[in-house]
């Protein structure tokens, strides 16, 4: 009896063992843009994944109050630049568990995926680069820790078919790395012509991967007005059925981005499959060496040399020190072009989702999803929370749907997804980064969870975790690469 007696105790003390969960986030906000979830939950986290999520309580080896915080997905950023370490931990302070190089692409996807592997705080991916094999082909490849080239040949000049053919079987050898698309800046490879941009196209509808943009060019002046360069990759996505990706609209079409916006409702609303993004800031920046300064900028920005500030500096340029600049450096630059109104009427339009194009130098990069948050959310009050979080989380995974299926696990706070959480205070949560300042983190984030591990733990980084992992295009696996 004795025996029978001990034998229940050490199965149900095995039973408690298998309901523990690794984390637990214990009475906090549950908030799901897909199922429309909004109610006070507890999430319990096991093996990298959202295991339970239950209004009974939990058991866990880590248990966080989260009472009066918002439990949300973690926010997926398809537009950051700045893949190094310190911009990883602004970006975690910023509630982001997902930042992909996506809008222009890594110039070399096997090099750009070894050189993180291990090495990263939150998940990381990228397309395959049209301009980094433009560049190449044309034999001036760009230089180490660089995306964009120099204004030249290699950028100016029409690709022949020879050479169009080699730009082809780099696209598709970069597929097959793990590549999530194309990526494409056509504004700074302005001698690729029309025909040269529905090849890549369909290069990418080959294997039914996306297109992302930076579209051939901005402002109002016919030809090559914004209206126009949308016309243009709007044009190729309905030609060869690639799903098409158009980065930071406010930024190119500046004063007319509501007129942008429309052309793409009514592409939607005919069956092709085009999104877009936005940032939440009225300047842009760029090399001061690219082809966007090309001839004529200033005319189609409407802008002068004053509106070109030095990041690092704070220094508005003028004529002779734009010259300077242009013909000898890799300097990075900040243009102010757009309006605060214009930002305003963007953000809450239901066809974008936020990404935040950062890059060291510009507050985008540290404080993008915290200030739609307070800005627009608290402040404004012209987006609501749970829109906000469609825009962050679940619109940009089903994006990333079109290039992976592990994207499907993620942008969603649902037992079975990818245990990405953030957990924040929608009371106190704000961007702190400025122009003067970029690089300050944002407050109000208490947590941040990624493939189940702390990464920020009541409001600290936790030292010495990567929890990273690549999210790879279906030419590799088509799923996250695991360890």
């Amino acid at each position: 009896m004795r025996k029978l007696a001990f034998l229940c105790l050490i199965i149900l003390a095995t039973l408690a063992v298998g309901q523990q969960y690794d984390v637990v986030l214990e009475g906090g906000r549950a908030m799901d843009p897909e199922t429309g979830l909004d109610a006070v939950r507890n999430v319990g986290i096991r093996d990298g994944k959202i295991a339970r999520i239950t209004a009974e309580p939990l058991s866990g080896r880590r248990v966080v109050r989260a009472a009066g915080l918002v439990v949300a997905p973690g926010f997926i950023d398809l537009h950051q630049h700045g893949q190094d370490l310190a911009s990883e931990r602004v970006k975690a302070f910023d509630g982001v568990t997902t930042a992909l190089e996506l809008e222009i692409g890594a110039p070399d996807v096997t090099q750009f995926l070894k050189s993180k592997d291990g090495h990263s705080l939150i998940h990381y991916g990228t397309t395959a680069s049209h301009v980094a094999a433009r560049s190449l082909i044309f034999g001036a490849p760009l230089q180490n820790g660089t995306i964009l080239p120099k204004s030249g040949p290699a950028t100016d000049q029409p690709a022949t078919p020879e050479q169009i053919k080699r730009i082809e079987e780099r696209l598709r050898a970069e597929f097959d790395a793990g590549a999530l698309g194309v990526g494409m800046g056509i504004q700074y490879t302005p001698g690729a012509t029309r025909l040269e941009v529905i090849d890549m196209f369909r290069v990418a509808a080959e294997r039914k991967l996306p297109v992302y943009t930076h579209m051939r060019s901005f402002g109002r002046i016919e030809p090559g007005s914004a209206i126009e360069a949308v016309e243009e990759v709007i044009g190729a996505a309905a030609i060869t059925g690639a799903p098409l990706h158009i980065v930071h609209i406010n930024s190119t079409c500046l004063r007319d981005t509501i007129e942008c916006l429309s052309l793409i409702a009514g592409a939607r609303a005919r069956g092709l499959d085009v999104t877009t993004e936005a940032y939440p800031y009225i300047a842009g920046m760029t090399a001061i060496n690219s082809a966007v300064f090309n001839p004529g900028w200033r005319e189609k920005l409407g802008i002068d040399y004053s509106d070109l500030v030095l990041p690092d500096t704070g220094e508005h340029l003028t004529k002779e020190r734009f010259e300077e600049l242009h013909s000898s450096s890799n300097q990075w630059v900040l243009i102010f072009a757009n309006t605060q109104e214009m930002v305003d009427a963007t953000i809450p339009n239901p066809l974008i989702m936020i990404a935040s194009d950062g890059a060291e130098g510009h507050p985008r990069n540290a404080g993008t999803y915290s200030r739609v948050l307070a800005q627009y959310v608290r402040e404004k009050k012209t987006v609501s929370l749970m829109e906000a979080l469609r825009k962050m989380t679940l619109m940009p995974a089903q994006m990333l749907e079109r290039s992976t299926p592990a994207a499907r696990r993620k942008g969603r706070l649902q037992e079975g997804a990818d245990a990405d959480i953030v957990v924040f205070d929608p009371q106190t949560i704000r961007d702190r980064s400025t122009f003067e300042k970029p690089m300050e983190p944002s407050v109000g984030v208490h947590e941040l969870v990624v493939g189940g591990t702390l990464v920020i733990d009541d409001g600290k980084l936790v030292p010495d975790v990567y929890p990273g992992r690549a999210v790879l295009g279906p030419g590799k696996t088509g799923v996250e690469k695991s360890h």
